[in-house]
């Protein structure tokens, strides 16, 4: 176990861990499972399920860092997923990025320090209808232009001030 590392509650992986016992096959869903427990995977979980799997923690990053449904950091409770994908691109994804950086003041793959917003840009959204399209959380806007963006992105600011 990593022992410079460790800070999270472990306890939590033991229903996890006992759901996929027996099943060499299943790191996917193992790791799956405790994003969904976590937010993230938190780098004592990578050691705890590389340990239970039998496997080195080196095999269970590269799974983790090749999927991209998978994340290392923490998310803030609106994620923002900007598509990138040819339609968008075209109709203008650059400018929509750029505008969500200078409103948020993060890059891609980053969190606000408030820990309201993160950002990613994503190969595609499939709202090709829609382009240029992000979406924050569940919820998807289109038609987008930099000033849409930021609105959108002031609007959800002012409704968590508000909660």
């Amino acid at each position: 176990m990593c022992e410079t590392c460790a800070k999270s509650d472990l306890t939590r992986l033991d229903a996890v861990f006992k759901e996929f016992e027996g099943d060499e096959h299943a790191l996917i869903s193992i790791l799956q499972k405790a994003q969904e427990i976590y937010g993230y995977l938190p780098t004592d979980v990578i050691y705890a399920v590389a340990e239970h799997v039998g496997v080195s923690p080196a095999k269970v990053m590269g799974v983790a860092t090749f999927y991209t449904q998978f994340r290392l950091q923490p998310v803030g409770r609106n994620l923002i997923m900007l598509c990138k994908g040819t339609a968008c691109h075209v109709n203008g994804a650059d400018a929509i990025a750029k505008a969500l950086q200078d409103e948020l003041g993060i890059g891609d793959g980053e969190t606000t320090p408030d820990g309201l917003f993160s950002l990613k840009e994503v190969a595609c959204l499939g709202c090709c209808s829609l382009s240029p399209v992000m979406m924050v959380n569940e919820t998807a806007y289109g038609s987008l232009t930099p000033d849409k963006a930021r609105e959108i992105v002031r609007r959800i600011k002012a409704e968590g001030a508000a909660s």
